[in-house]
């Protein structure tokens, strides 16, 4: 039997189905191809939803009419189809009826039973819509149209009706039943557009927000349209993260963890293997494999098993994309061609829709692609921050010195992120190739061997793109690190405003930073001309590749003429291969450094962990023993040897030693933090550790405490007291639930030791580690924590305890004491054992009592007083007397761990009260993120900034480069279509002649209107720099004491940076698209001109869109910002305090936390992708109805135009929706950056200090020195009470007064007054007649000289830092140095006075730092000096050379010194003593330490100085 036969005919039959009047499918295909396809498709896909269902984490969606009738309307289907099986049997050779429609009847009916089968299971367990059915409903009723106008016209040529003849007629019948399949297959597609209902059970957790996607058909998900009420409630009103739908289940760390888990393990135990056998073939044997050494397992591995389902889906889409973009071009060519041969108007119309369903399908595509390959992103990040956290908390002590915090911080930040944003470019590298060779395969077929010569040029421009890009890479390096110099001095300058103020030296700074800035703008405006360059060779080889590639053509020979359809394909297909070529340079970039990427995590990830058999935890009698133990920091020296200790349970012990001898080495190697060469650890039962260095977590005080424990409030209350904690819980703006800042930022060193001991205590753990934390505590708190807490009589008696410290007082109350010397264990005993042998302990005692000073007065007490025998008294007196006979500075060693100390107590004391003081005025404001658009004066600012020549050519510019592109695509249509061009040679030389010039003046107006358009960036770019500069000059040192650091510096770095690089070349594409845009609706209008009608609405459509997108995307890009940051800032946390998670065991709980914060932050990622995707599909369905209407206007006016003009208007509209879409991010884009020039301007509107320079004063001034206060006021800002409260004083020229006073009783005040830091509220100070607030604030400041409490250098030369602005002659400068005894320092100098001074003067000990201040002070000797005591740890012996210095060289100056030492006072001629903002006592101080109630004397009394 033929084909033929079995089929009824002929398969295909080319004059039957062109029939210029009634076009039609041949019965065979009709049977064949549009019944057999839809069930073959259906036959195929069931295997992806059985793999969904079996796959399914729901179960049991309840039945209701909705699946019910679904399964009604497929059973009466196929008891349809069996029907017609039966009449086809039955009436076979009767009627002469063929095979085919009995395969036919049964396919159907098969294909409905399955999809029974299909939708019971699905119901079951819980899949609410299947794409598989969708598309075969589609395909059902969408080639069944075919068959319904076949019958119908059959039908309306029988003469009878139906049902009239006297015998069963099969082709009335099949009429009838075809027409109620089609009602029901159509009802069925219906049905699918919506979505099952919810299923009762899932094995996820209850979500309390679930994303609308879960409950949305297939249908809704090809168009996003789930996305629309969440863009609609963004337009509305900025989303918070309140309205952030939960994550899809399935993309939860709970999820995506575990998978990657399983496969890393994989990879692992496979790169043991691997390694095992190379060992063995190197004939390495007797090697041990320790299961947390270093591993080589793979991430990338188990990234693409755990995480690459939608990216292989995602592959399949890319090759249907990629074979679809080559449909239109041809499809073009078709309709060129009937309109050129004058063909039927259905012919036209059928492949203007088929253009148009082309297109939509593209849309479509593309849509889930992007979709795809970002969730696959998405999960790949998850997934890999995860693993590196938890990586993080197992890593070893050794491996942990190779990286610091900041790169494994990174690994999270960049390379996780970089694959999020890479994953979606990843198929372009085998899809580019493809479509670049089969698009040179297609236009070898249409141009011949030219199209060679234009890959050639093509060829050719790319290494000259790759050296300009390569010279902008360097021009870029050159900038960061200018920008970094100018963001380091800037933050100098801030950090040390109050000094530049009192100094009245803002302007040499300023010019400083201004200097620095022209050299950036210099560098910046090379880039500009580079940058301009790439762009120019980027726009300009896609025209070079046409223009040669045409004229190589009709060069080549005479018979090659450039008609319409050669013209017009060629340029479609031109235009199809731009997109890969730009790509795939950029692509194997971002590969290189994806690999990069995962060598670094992989490395990461391998390296050594900590070998958990470190320390057994078998059950003993002692809480802690070591037996002969050996341990390293993972390096092959010990630092600890031979060390045997043992803990009695319920024992209390003491670990002592001098600096460096390994005691906290000894803790980390009972915590099992260090590696153990050789011995045995053992601990029994759980640990609690406090640290040397307390370690706080960015949470709530209680949380820090409870630290994952329950509360319980009678333990807590108890806790909270014996810490000592109580007073500063009252102190604290909270109470115990204040925010504690990053690091322990807002509490006091003290503070922050209190609250990891509280933390220990709480966890009421059964054996204690104590590292030193006494230290850092002020020793009568410590006697009351070691009497509550740690010592016999405290809370933790009975528990094992083993102590670190230098707190000799305490050892007589502990029951054994190790002695620590040279990583050894040299004795240990009771302390009078130890005493009585004289060795080590005693020498260590010795030495300790020593390395005290006089602020450690009450430790001295104590100690004498807890050391009652004679041993020790001994030592201690001798001691004693050796350290008060020896000199200042000998020592220099132990002179630095003095410092160091006294800094920490200092701060211990000083911190506390300042914190609460802020609080309670809550001093810091909170940054605002503007929220909404930008307002339109920001963008008009912004472009008088640029200014308008600037402007407004680059604008001209662009326009001549759009009308020079549309005009040469005019020509080329005017070439094509022109007859002499085919018989004249030189009319067509004259075409070529054009075209080229077109091209060049494209190219060239584009690279001058870029470079234009980017200098005018820069002009603005410097200007808003230099206002903000100004303006932070200007500001008030309140805004300075309000505003923190770091808020400041980011509007000069980060805001500054993108007002340089990203603003400019945001809006230079902005521009471009926006012209190209304006170019396609010109062309298309120009061609068809009715077609400017349907522009109106579609671009209404458009600019909701647009709008609906920018409003919502801004915002999500906002929230993004806010929480991701919190990743990262636990994790860097985490790192910090990885031993203090460790000892505690609390890993579980901190992985959680991390997960929990990822999650939070996918949060606003998940919307942000589904954003970009409903954006990307939106446009690219306007771009389709674009195309639509221009080849249907061009079809139905096909009399009146030729087909050049057809090809022309329709490859413009192929390009729309990349066009489009392009515009809306750069819109947004620009959008989203203009907010740097909104927060630049935002500084330069506040309120600014007073002048500088205001009307004219006397050189000299002032002559005499006389100051005079008359009922002087002060308060710090409006709304706060008086500082100083009316003060009257007369100081006479030349006399010497010293300011004393309890702390907060106005001293400091006084001198802010006198420079004017701080307004006056009320009264006036005159000095030598003049009233100092009608002066400018220069005029007054650089007549007085400070020598301030701390003492601040800046980075520079060590004269820039005496005399900036080089008034002084080097003379003149070496003079001063030799009065303030620095000139034997700086002569042994290499550079002398141009000695680098690093940052904060760090090169510089504290002492020489504040002679370099007296220095500047001797410099200047002005009329009147103020002294600022220095608080700073300065020895005694520069405290005397201070002091003689300004004795004998400002002695006939007047003096004002802000004593807090009173001893230095007491040779001044008055005394001012104050008193809560107003004078106490004035006079002599002779006379009032001679008047018993004198405040003064009782000061005198508490310092020693009477008895």
């Amino acid at each position: 039997m033929t084909f033929e036969d079995f089929c009824g005919g002929p398969f295909w039959d080319d004059e039957f189905v062109w029939d210029v009047d009634n076009p039609n499918l041949t019965f065979c295909f009709q049977r064949v191809i549009l019944q057999w396809v839809p069930c073959l498709f259906l036959f195929v896909f069931s295997i992806y939803d059985i793999f969904k269902i079996t796959e399914s984490k729901y179960r049991d969606i309840p039945w209701n009419w909705y699946n019910l009738s679904k399964m009604l309307v497929i059973f009466l289907l196929m008891c349809m189809c069996w029907i017609d099986l039966g009449m086809v049997v039955g009436y076979q050779d009767e009627q002469g009826l063929y095979d085919v429609q009995i395969l036919t009847a049964v396919f159907n009916a098969l294909a409905y039973i399955d999809l029974l089968v299909l939708l019971f299971f699905m119901r079951k367990y819980g899949v609410r819509t299947s794409g598989t059915m969708f598309m075969f409903w589609f395909l059902r009723m969408f080639f069944g149209i075919i068959q319904l106008r076949t019958e119908v016209m059959e039908n309306d040529k029988r003469p009878n009706a139906i049902g009239s003849g006297d015998t069963v007629d099969f082709w009335e019948y099949q009429y009838v039943s075809y027409i109620l399949q089609y009602s029901l297959i159509c009802l069925m597609l219906v049905l699918e557009l919506f979505p099952d209902k919810e299923p009762t059970f899932s094995y996820y957790p209850k979500s309390k927000n679930p994303n609308p996607e879960l409950k949305s058909s297939f249908f809704a998900k090809l168009l996003f349209l789930y996305f629309d009420t969440f863009a609609w409630k963004g337009f509305r009103k900025p989303l918070t993260m309140e309205e952030m739908y939960d994550i899809n289940p399935q993309d939860t760390s709970r999820e995506l963890v575990p998978p990657f888990d399983k496969y890393w393990d994989m990879s692992v135990a496979n790169g043991r293997k691997k390694q095992i056998a190379a060992d063995k073939k190197a004939g390495k044997t007797n090697i041990e494999y320790k299961p947390h050494s270093e591993t080589n397992g793979s991430s990338l591995y188990a990234m693409v098993r755990a995480y690459g389902a939608p990216f292989w889906f995602a592959g399949m889409l890319q090759l249907a994309i990629s074979g679809l973009q080559f449909a239109s071009p041809y499809l073009m060519q078709e309709m060129m061609a009937v309109i050129a041969l004058d063909g039927p108007v259905w012919k036209g119309l059928l492949l203007t829709f088929t253009l148009f369903a082309a297109s939509l399908l593209l849309a479509l595509l593309n849509g889930q692609y992007y979709y795809n390959t970002f969730l696959s992103g998405f999960r790949i990040r998850t997934g890999l921050v995860s693993a590196i956290y938890r990586k993080a908390l197992r890593i070893s002590s050794a491996a942990k010195k190779d990286t610091t915090v900041g790169e494994i911080v990174n690994l999270m930040a960049v390379d996780a992120q970089r694959f999020f944003e890479l994953t979606s470019y990843m198929h372009i590298l085998w899809s580019g190739v493809l479509i670049i060779a089969l698009c040179v395969y297609l236009l070898y077929d249409i141009l011949g061997a030219a199209v060679f010569a234009g890959l050639g040029v093509m060829i050719l421009i790319t290494p000259v793109s790759g050296v300009i890009a390569t010279k902008m890479r360097d021009a870029q390096v050159a900038q960061m690190k200018i920008k970094d110099d100018r963001v380091k001095k800037m933050n100098e300058i801030l950090g040390g405003i109050k000094v530049l103020k009192l100094y009245a030296w803002e302007p040499s700074f300023q010019d400083n930073i201004l200097t620095v800035r022209k050299e950036e703008i210099g560098i910046l405006k090379r880039m500009a001309y580079y940058g301009a360059g790439i762009y120019f060779t980027f726009t300009i080889a896609p025209f070079l590749v046409t223009l040669v590639s045409f004229a190589v053509y009709v060069l080549m020979d005479e018979e090659n003429i450039l008609d319409p359809q050669t013209a017009f394909v060629s340029l479609a297909l031109f235009n199809i291969l731009r997109f890969p070529l730009g790509m795939l340079p950029m692509m194997v970039t971002f590969s290189m450094q994806a690999w990069v990427s995962v060598k670094r995590i992989d490395k990461f990830l391998n390296s050594a962990e900590l070998d958990p058999s470190n320390v057994s935890n078998n059950k003993s009698d002692e809480a802690l023993t070591i037996k002969d133990g050996t341990f390293s920091w993972g390096d092959e020296t010990p630092t600890l040897k031979n060390i045997n200790l043992s803990l009695r349970k319920g024992q209390l012990s003491a670990i002592v030693g001098t600096v460096g001898t390994g005691k906290s080495s000894l803790i980390s190697a009972l915590l099992g933090e260090m590696e153990k060469i050789s011995g045995h650890v053992n601990t029994d039962g759980s640990i609690a550790y406090v640290p040397q260095q307390a370690w706080i977590q960015n949470a709530t005080l209680r949380d820090n405490i409870l630290f994952g424990k329950a509360f319980d409030q009678r333990k807590y209350d108890n806790v909270i007291d014996c810490c000592a904690l109580r007073p500063d819980l009252e102190m604290l703006p909270g109470g115990d639930s204040t925010e504690i800042g990053e690091k322990g930022i807002n509490l006091s060193g003290g503070q922050k030791q209190r609250v990891a001991l509280a933390r220990a205590v709480y966890a009421d753990a059964e054996v204690y580690l104590f590292d030193d934390p006494l230290s850092a505590v002020d020793a009568h708190v410590g006697k009351h924590i070691f009497e509550k807490v740690i010592g016999p009589s405290g809370m933790l008696v009975g528990k094992s305890r083993l102590l670190v410290t230098h707190g000799i007082s305490y050892l007589p109350f502990v029951e054994n004491i190790f002695v620590v010397k040279d990583g050894e264990i040299s004795e240990s005993g009771s302390y009078q054992q130890l005493l009585d042998q004289k060795g080590a302990f005693a020498e260590f005692l010795t030495q300790h009592i020593q390395e005290l000073d006089e602020a450690d007065e009450d430790e001295i007490k104590l100690i004498q007083e807890t050391l009652k025998d004679e041993t020790a008294q001994l030592i201690v007196e001798r001691s004693l007397s050796i350290r008060s006979g020896r000199s200042g500075g000998s020592n220099s060693s132990i002179r630095k761990k003095r410092i160091s100390r006294q800094e920490s107590k200092a701060s211990a004391k000083k911190e506390d009260p300042i914190i609460q003081n802020l609080d309670k005025a809550t001093l810091i404001e909170k940054e605002e993120s503007a929220t909404g658009a930008v307002t339109w004066a920001v963008y008009k600012k912004y472009v008088t900034a640029i200014g308008f020549q600037f402007g407004f050519w680059s604008v001209v510019f662009s326009a001549i480069n759009q009308g020079s592109g549309i005009y040469s695509s005019m020509w080329l249509t005017d070439w094509s279509e022109d007859p002499e061009a085919i018989t004249d040679t030189s009319v067509r030389d004259m075409y070529l002649g054009v075209y080229g010039a077109l091209g060049g003046v494209q190219s060239i107006a584009l690279f001058i209107g870029s470079v234009l358009l980017a200098l005018g960036c820069l002009k603005a770019a410097e200007e808003s720099h230099n206002k903000l500069l100004e303006s932070s000059m200007h500001m008030p040192m309140s805004f300075f004491d309000t505003t923190p650091l770091g808020r400041i510096i980011n509007r000069f770095s980060k805001d500054v940076d993108v007002v340089d690089n990203i603003l400019p070349a945001t809006i230079r594409a902005w521009l471009l698209m926006l012209f190209s845009v304006i170019g396609v609706f010109v062309v298309i209008g120009i061609s068809t001109p009715i077609f400017l009608a349907i522009v109106p609405p579609l671009m209404i459509i458009y600019y909701f869109v647009q709008r609906f997108y920018i409003e919502t995307s801004r915002q999500l890009k906002r929230l993004e910002s806010v929480t991701r940051s919190p990743i990262y800032s636990h994790f860097g946390e985490s790192i910090g305090g990885q031993s203090t998670i460790r000892a505690y065991a609390q890993q579980e709980r901190f992985i959680r936390e991390s997960e929990h914060r990822v999650d939070y932050n996918q949060l606003v990622t998940y919307p942000t992708i589904l954003a970009n995707r409903w954006l990307g599909v939106r446009l690219e369905i306007i771009g389709s109805l674009v195309i639509l209407f221009a080849a249907l206007f061009a079809i139905l006016a096909r009399d009146t135009i030729g087909q050049a003009t057809v090809g022309l208007s329709i490859s413009y509209a192929l390009q729309i929706s990349n066009v489009l879409s392009f515009l809306v991010r750069m819109t947004a884009e620009v959008e989203t950056n203009i907010v740097a020039i909104e927060r630049l301007e935002e500084y330069t509107v506040l309120p600014r200090e007073a002048e500088w320079q205001k009307g004219t004063v006397d050189k000299a001034w002032p002559v005499e020195g006389k100051v005079e206060f008359k009922d002087y006021q002060i308060r710090y800002r409006e709304g706060l009470d008086l500082v100083i409260r009316g003060i009257s004083l007369n100081v006479r020229g030349g006399e010497k007064i010293g300011i004393v006073g309890r702390t907060g009783a106005g001293k400091s005040s006084l001198t802010l007054g006198l420079f004017r830091i701080v307004e006056a509220a009320g009264g006036q100070i005159i000095i030598d007649g003049l009233d100092i607030s009608k002066m400018g604030l220069h005029q007054l400041r650089s007549r007085l000289t400070i020598i301030p409490q701390d003492p601040v250098l800046f980075s520079g030369t060590l004269r820039a830092n005496v005399d900036p602005f080089k008034s002084y002659s080097d003379d003149q400068v070496w003079k001063a140095l030799e009065l303030s005894h620095l000139k034997t320092f700086v002569k042994g100098l290499t550079a002398g006075l141009d000695h680098e001074i690093a940052e904060n003067g760090e090169n510089l000990s504290v002492g020489q730092r504040q002679l370099v201040c007296l220095a500047r002070a001797i410099l200047r000797k002005t009329k009147v000096l103020i002294l600022d005591e220095a608080t700073a740890a300065v020895d005694l012996e520069t405290d005397d050379l201070i002091q003689k210095t300004i004795r004998t060289e400002f002695a006939d100056c007047t003096i004002l010194t802000i004593a807090h030492r009173l001893n230095t006072i007491l040779d001044s001629d008055r005394v001012l003593v104050l008193d809560k903002g107003l004078v106490a006592e004035c006079d002599s101080p002779q006379n009032l330490l001679a008047n018993r109630d004198s405040i003064f004397h009782s000061m005198a009394k508490n310092a020693g100085i009477v008895s």
